[in-house]
């Protein structure tokens, strides 16, 4: 690897522990403090933060490498998950930064969820603290990968560095500096990939002559390219369930604990609306970059005498090609900010969740700040050693069900958030069916041997759908056939009084 590449990513690695000591130097010693950054997070790094966090190695590997196989169709995905993240802006994040403080000053989604509904067998709380563990240990495993796989085919370095080196960094940034840190350094990694993906395209197409001649070689090559409603790589035009299922991925937006912490963290309810326009603005921009990748760089590489790639490493190799080293060893720090930016926040959640929703609860009623500091970063390095023991197994069947995650936690928890910060009439018991239903909703529409037009569930139709619309039916039935309690709704009065007076 050349030595200006090696430079980049040392550079990029020692930001990124810098940030997680300033991190540690400036944020307070309390859970609140380690956990959600004291509810001061500027709207800035609340919007990148939550844009780095969500998107992953998805943004720069697997979306421009769909667009590079099934030209413009892919981009219906996009479009769904745009939509959804603007909506949980408009609907979520002032109520849910109001309810969590009203609600005796909840950290965690499970937090929420028991002081909303004034559960005191502490069952929900439990049930949505082992989802979150469960799957986003699983979560963390696939991002370890994903760092190993790219220290293995762009550095030639054995797979287990890359595993311990990509983990390694996320923990010691995690470890010292909490929510604080995690939250800065995705800035930084949002700001990373936001250049990168505009530059790469750029470059592209300026190599090809400018967009005209770009967009000529790709009508050569397949037309279909180009038709919105047809996958090019099979021929086929899309069904309506077709692109419902790919739209239906916004729904997921409503449920990931992972993004919807931020809007627990931010410093006011007047700081979202520009949060909401610095965000959706990053997030419209980068996915253009990615999907302008994938099909500009199916023209280049056609034009590429005897050259074949994977798909999904077309941003690896653009930025290997076309750039001085230094600029590539950038380039490929982008792929590892997007993989990174979401290993950090899932670990935190996962340990703030094991922290506050199971040491403090059923360990250590009295334990002090202190202690539940240490104990949530003891619970940090816990969950990476797992994610690390489970990502040696490459060919585990983990990272199927990591794939599934996020129509788990869309379907899980979307519409019990939603219905929880809307509906005074909502009741414990509705928050139990619609969580239960939607999960078991998931599961069993991935793993029923049935089909439909001889596909599975799952390839006919996205599952986050029926997981979604059943969840939403089981929390309207059993709300209206159950009574809210009357100190639950003396809160949510209270809640609404809140908003109101901070909006």
């Amino acid at each position: 690897m050349a030595v200006g590449t090696m430079v980049s990513l040392g550079l990029y690695f020692l930001v990124m522990l810098g940030i997680g000591w300033y991190g540690y130097k400036e944020a307070d010693t309390s859970v609140e403090g380690y956990m959600l950054g004291g509810r001061k997070l500027g709207p800035a790094v609340t919007a990148l933060s939550a844009g780095a966090s969500d998107m992953s190695g998805w943004m720069l590997m697997g979306l421009p490498g769909a667009m590079y196989v099934a030209g413009i169709s892919a981009a219906w995905i996009a479009i769904g998950l745009t939509i959804g993240a603007f909506l949980n802006y408009i609907l979520v994040a002032p109520r849910l930064r109001v309810y969590t403080e009203i609600a005796n000053n909840a950290i965690t989604l499970p937090d929420y969820f028991e002081n909303r509904f004034a559960d005191n067998s502490r069952m929900l709380r439990v049930i949505a603290s082992v989802v979150i563990v469960i799957f986003f240990t699983l979560y963390t495993s696939s991002g370890v990968v994903a760092g190993g796989k790219l220290f293995e085919s762009s550095f030639n370095l054995s797979y287990e560095l890359g595993l311990y080196v990509t983990a390694g960094v996320v923990v010691a940034y995690t470890l010292i500096g909490g929510f604080m840190a995690v939250s800065m350094t995705d800035f930084v990694q949002g700001c990373i990939m936001f250049i990168s993906l505009i530059l790469v395209p750029v470059v592209v197409v300026t190599e090809l002559g400018g967009l005209s001649q770009a967009n000529q070689v790709i009508n050569n090559i397949d037309p279909a390219m180009f038709d919105l409603f047809t996958d090019a790589a099979s021929g086929t035009t899309l069904s309506f369930i077709g692109i419902l299922s790919l739209l239906a991925w916004g729904f997921g937006y409503f449920g990931q604990p992972h993004i919807i912490v931020r809007f627990m963290a931010i410093r006011s309810v007047k700081a979202v609306p520009v949060a909401r326009r610095i965000g959706m603005s990053w997030m419209i921009l980068s996915i253009t970059g990615a999907l302008m990748t994938g099909l500009y760089g199916l023209a280049y590489i056609t034009q590429q005498p005897d050259v074949t790639i994977d798909p999904e490493t077309i941003f690896i190799y653009l930025s290997q090609i076309l750039f001085h080293p230094l600029i590539g060893g950038f380039l490929l720090a982008a792929i590892l900010a997007a993989i990174m930016s979401t290993i950090s926040s899932q670990l935190l959640v996962t340990s703030s969740s094991l922290t506050s929703d199971f040491y403090q609860i059923f360990l250590r009623k009295d334990a002090s700040e202190g202690e539940l500091v240490i104990a949530g970063r003891v619970s940090v390095v816990l969950v990476a050693a797992v994610a690390i023991g489970l990502a040696y197994d490459r060919d585990s069947t983990i990272l199927s069900l990591v794939s599934n995650a996020w129509a788990g936690f869309g379907a899980a928890f979307g519409p019990l958030v939603l219905f929880s910060l809307f509906s005074r009439n909502m009741t414990r018991a509705a928050a139990f069916a619609g969580m239960i239903t939607g999960a078991a909703t998931v599961l069993l529409w991935i793993y029923l041997p049935v089909q439909i037009e001889g596909q599975s569930l799952s390839q006919w139709m996205y599952e986050i759908v029926p997981g979604f619309v059943l969840s939403s039916i089981a929390i309207v039935v059993v709300s209206k056939f159950t009574q809210p309690r009357e100190s639950v709704q003396a809160t949510f009065a209270r809640f609404e009084d809140a908003l109101h007076q901070q909006r």
